[in-house]
């Protein structure tokens, strides 16, 4: 029986014709037109802030990367459609009336060319959509070089695996995606044709389908041994050993690799064997071949890694992975950036030899103790610093430092920005939104050690009194007007800035034509109107259009406060705007503002990245980089999974202007200088940064994470005792969050004095200790100073002493009765929240512990806000069997004079010992009577309350060794009533010191 005439489809009327193209239409315009007007005014964007060279290689090699792919893939597909059609049987048997195949024969023969082009134009068009989004890959294999570091596996560059290897494993995908499809495809045009046909008892196929399916099918083998191939350099990515280390063990190296040969060589000769099919009829060879294939991949490529490992590898585990150990810590090291040129470690006792008032560095360390915490301050800086509802600040406010009058000070700093959030009543409305409250006005900081009067002792603290707050430093209009800047800002408008950016959407209509009278707000008394070089012109009717169809607003097009030098500003916040135009980049959670040259910058820090370095370590950033406060906040964290990242790049964006510059700092990154090949002027050579900007460049919070999290296991030089985990650290616990959390302790910024020259020295800092217990062991910094930017001191305690972590320290501050009672005094009218709790290494060998404690009146008047009311110190007591002494004042001298005797506060009266300003008096006050108490060590017996000993350095004057005298016959007489003979000996000791120290000032 021949074939049926094609029957034809039903055709439509001229009105269904009309309205079906008509559909077609909207549904396109629909899907293409958002996409159309996103990359207009992103080409408008990218022009306004000088990088419309990234947007157009960007859109480029995204374009080109599609139609490559589409037309490989639907190449493919077409060729083996079009075979398959062409060599069908020119006779078809049908299996009657009712046979479904002919139906379908009929209707792809009725619209062959629909079929025939259409199946192939969407599949590579699909493919090409896809594919677009690998433009990285493709960048990075054009203009990848080498690293100078081979792997020592293979002796490979390390650029390779970085550059290379990526993209020869995409091309081989897509390769695969074209076989597998045409494949299928020339299977089903085939069946539909008659060229393969599944009835009787055991069916038939043609020579022609044969020939094609069996060089489709060989095809797809030969690229599966291809892969094979690749797969042995894929290894050294490994992720077998997880979590113990990343990369290949013994059983990769010895089990899996050879099976990788092998597997290739079967897949060869598997391969031959379905070209052999094009020859001979018989398809019992190919299908052989298949499960000879499967078979040897279940067998040589799954069950002998598993027998070695299980009866080989992990009966002796620490000796068979120890090389590979030492490779994996190699290769973290260079990685990730803490390497012996970068990292030097320093024995530290954890007991203090001198004291503090004796060591420049202490006296540096101790005055420039931060006492503000910019995590707690954020609604204290808004109810002081705001001036009007639609003003704010962020959630969490910055460090930095600033050289005022020759002496460096650390300052809590934020810019006093727009919050749309706050508009309300007719504010709302979109004339007085988008183009009357446009920007934000002033810069401020408050000294980071000092507030402006100390809350009296025994206060119960009254956030409406006038002490425990800030002092503030404000660069803004009405500072400029007057002349009275302290950090002097040319241009005190904020148009770009994070709080700015919270609303959706953020942009803001500026700029006036002749003859228009200003409308934006500047200050009670005057309007203005923005003269910077950011915003895009829409002066012209096209420009309005494309904006009112992106952000869905018909009042752009016919607002009359829009003239024809009006622009629109929008992408606002500069971390944003920093990864809009560095896509490769991987830009820091946070930014933060800086003064610099007179104007107002964001300062960005952003990342290089890598996810496959041999052998190192991978890990997902947004599990590294998340602590207390990043929970507490919602800051923005990076969700890459790296296993190599470099700070390489700084940029900076003018809250003025929104321009964007990236700086270079890192000469040595292989990975940056691939992306200024790729994008050539983008990135400025470091030689562009200026002196002042150099100096307010801090040590990336997010990076140094990372990093601590790395040094935590990868301090371990020995793989034997890496593989045990006994040496390992962790990052504690931060005790200051209520509900007892387990979330990261964050880093803090503070001034240490330098041990060398007894300079204030910028450094990040965290705590760290020992692996899952609390006690401290270790003390990572990292200084941002310019001249020793990035290295890092790693301050290792002694595993046999008993030094106090952070979370022990709080637990020893808040179970002191002073404190404890304090605190249910304060609690019946006041919320208390801790501040950050900072570790200091003092006294050539000692820690010292210092929190500020905060109160907040009890009420449900939301214009309360806190104050610092109390701080708290802990230090830990030299010997073995030392105890903890804690102060507890009002001030950060009295906290010190309770711990370490009458005069060692007075350090604190200002910035490296100078005699104290009005404002640091105030702060300081006179020390607070009382003296600390002692908590025990862990693991020693609790003794009764006592009053410390006396300090051992002599007294500054009679007064002061007279207090010594009278402290010590009191902690006589407290262990008397103790019956606890030990103390009674220990006090009677204190007592002779202090007798000796009053002879010896002449008693």
């Amino acid at each position: 029986m021949g074939m049926r005439p094609p029957t034809g489809m039903p055709s439509l009327s001229r009105r269904g014709r009309t309205l079906l193209v008509v559909a077609v239409v909207v549904a396109v315009l629909l899907l293409v037109g958002p996409r159309l007007v996103d990359t207009y005014t992103d080409w408008l964007w990218f022009g306004e802030v000088g990088f419309r060279n990234v947007f157009t290689t960007v859109l480029l090699t995204r374009l080109i990367t599609f139609l490559v792919v589409a037309v490989l893939v639907g190449g493919i597909v077409f060729g083996a459609l079009a075979f398959a059609y062409r060599s069908r049987p020119v006779f078809v048997p049908t299996a009657g009336p009712n046979d479904p195949i002919a139906r379908y024969r009929t209707t792809v023969m009725g619209r062959l060319r629909l079929f025939g082009v259409g199946v192939p134009v969407i599949i590579g068009v699909l493919s090409g959509l896809v594919a677009q989004g690998n433009w990285m890959t493709v960048q990075m294999f054009l203009n990848g070089g080498s690293f100078g570091v081979q792997d020592p596996q293979f002796g490979l560059d390390v650029g390779f695996y970085a550059f290379d290897l990526p993209f020869y494993r995409s091309v081989l995908n897509w390769l695969f995606v074209a076989v597998v499809l045409a494949f299928f495809a020339a299977l089903v045009t085939h069946y539909i044709f008659g060229g393969l046909r599944l009835s009787g008892r055991e069916g038939a196929l043609t020579s022609a389908a044969r020939v094609q399916l069996a060089v489709l099918a060989g095809t797809f083998v030969v690229l599966k041994a291809v892969a094979y191939w690749f797969d042995r350099y894929a290894l050294l990515s490994s992720s077998r050993k997880e979590p113990t280390f990343t990369g290949p063990g013994f059983t990769d190296i010895n089990a899996v690799l050879p099976a990788k040969l092998i597997l290739l060589a079967i897949a060869v000769i598997c391969a031959g064997a379905f070209f052999a099919a094009i020859f001979l009829r018989d398809l019992r060879i190919p299908a052989l071949a298949t499960a000879l294939l499967v078979l040897s991949s279940i067998l040589v490529g799954a069950v002998w890694p598993l027998v070695v490992e299980q009866f080989s590898v992990r009966p002796n585990a620490a000796d068979k992975e120890r090389a590979y150990i030492e490779r994996n810590i190699t290769a973290t090291r260079d990685a990730y950036g803490i390497t012996d040129d970068t990292v030097t470690y320093e024995d530290y006792s954890g007991d203090g030899t001198a004291s503090p008032r004796d060591v420049p560095a202490d006296q540096t360390t101790i005055a420039n103790t931060r006492l503000l915490d910019p995590n707690v301050l954020s609604r204290t800086f808004t109810q002081q610093q705001q001036l009007k509802n639609f003003y704010g600040f962020p959630s969490t406010l910055d460090v930095d430092r600033y050289e005022i009058d020759g002496q460096l000070q650390d300052y809590i700093v934020a810019a006093r920005e727009l919050e749309p959030a706050s508009l309300s009543g007719n504010q709302t409305d979109w004339i007085n939104r988008h183009t009357v409250y446009t920007h934000g006005n002033g810069f401020v900081a408050a000294p980071a050690n000092r507030v402006n009067a100390a809350v009296q002792e025994g206060s119960t603290g009254d956030s409406n009194s006038n002490s425990g707050y800030p002092i503030y430093t404000v660069s803004d209009l009405a500072s400029q007007a007057a002349g009275d800047q302290v950090i002097p800002v040319e241009q005190p408008r904020i148009y770009y800035g994070e709080v700015i950016a919270s609303s959706n959407p953020d942009y803001a209509i500026v700029g006036a034509s002749e003859g228009q009278d200003a409308r934006e707000y500047d200050t009670d008394t005057s309007r203005y109107t923005y003269t910077g070089s950011g915003g895009v012109d829409i002066g012209n009717w096209f420009n309005r259009l494309a904006f009112a169809a992106k952000y869905t607003e018909r009042n752009i097009l016919f607002s009359g406060a829009i003239g024809d030098d009006s622009k629109i500003i929008f992408n606002r916040d500069p971390r944003e705007r920093v990864q809009k135009v560095a896509p490769w980049l991987t830009a820091d959670g946070n930014s933060y503002p800086a003064v610099v040259d007179g104007k107002i910058v964001w300062i960005v820090d952003a990342y290089t990245t890598l996810d496959q370095y041999p052998y190192a370590q991978r890990s997902s950033l947004e599990g590294l980089v998340q602590d207390s406060i990043d929970a507490n906040t919602g800051r923005l964290l990076p969700r890459d999974e790296v296993s190599y990242i470099r700070n390489s790049v700084k940029a900076t964006v003018d809250a003025y202007d929104g321009s964007v510059n990236l700086y270079q700092v890192d000469r040595d990154d292989p990975v940056l200088q691939a992306w200024m090949g790729a994008f050539p002027g983008a990135v400025q050579p470091e030689e562009n940064i200026s002196d002042e900007l150099r100096q307010h460049f801090r040590y990336p919070e997010d990076l140094f994470k990372v990093q601590r999290e790395m040094l935590a296991k990868y301090h371990v030089n020995d793989p034997g005792e890496f593989f045990t985990n006994n040496a390992f650290w962790s990052v504690p616990s931060d005790p200051t969050v209520e509900g007892g959390t387990n979330l990261n302790q964050p880093p803090y910024y503070v001034l240490i004095g330098d041990p060398d020259t007894g300079q204030p020295s910028f450094r990040l800092t965290s705590a760290m200790v020992g692996f899952n217990r609390e006690l401290l062991s270790a003390y990572i910094s990292v200084r941002s100073d310019p001249e020793n930017y990035g290295k890092f001191t790693v301050l290792q305690l002694p595993t046999a002493t008993q030094t106090q972590g952070p979370q022990q320290a709080q637990n020893s501050m808040i179970s002191d009765t002073r404190v404890a009672s304090d605190r249910t005094l304060l609690q019946q009218s006041n919320r208390i929240q801790y501040g950050n709790l900072l570790t200091l290494p003092i006294a050539n060998g000692g820690i010292l512990y210092v929190e500020p404690l905060y109160t907040e009146r009890n009420t449900t008047n939301t214009s309360t806000f806190p104050q610092l009311s109390r701080v708290l110190v802990s230090y830990r007591e030299p010997g073995a069997g030392g105890g903890v002494r804690v102060g507890y004042s009002p001030t950060l001298a009295g906290a010190l004079d309770q711990v370490f005797g009458p005069g060692t506060g007075n350090v604190a009266t200002a910035p490296g010992g100078d005699a104290a300003t009005p404002q640091a008096e105030e702060e300081v006050g006179s020390p607070s009577a009382g003296s600390g108490t002692t908590t025990p060590a862990e693991g020693e017996a609790t003794p009764a309350p006592s009053t410390p000993a006396p300090s051992t350095s002599a007294p500054a004057d009679r007064n002061a060794a007279v207090s010594n005298l009278n402290s010590a016959l009191a902690a006589v007489r407290t262990a008397q009533q103790s019956g606890d003979f030990a103390q009674l000996g220990q006090a009677f000791d204190n007592l002779q010191r202090a007798i000796d120290e009053y002879n010896r000032v002449g008693g």
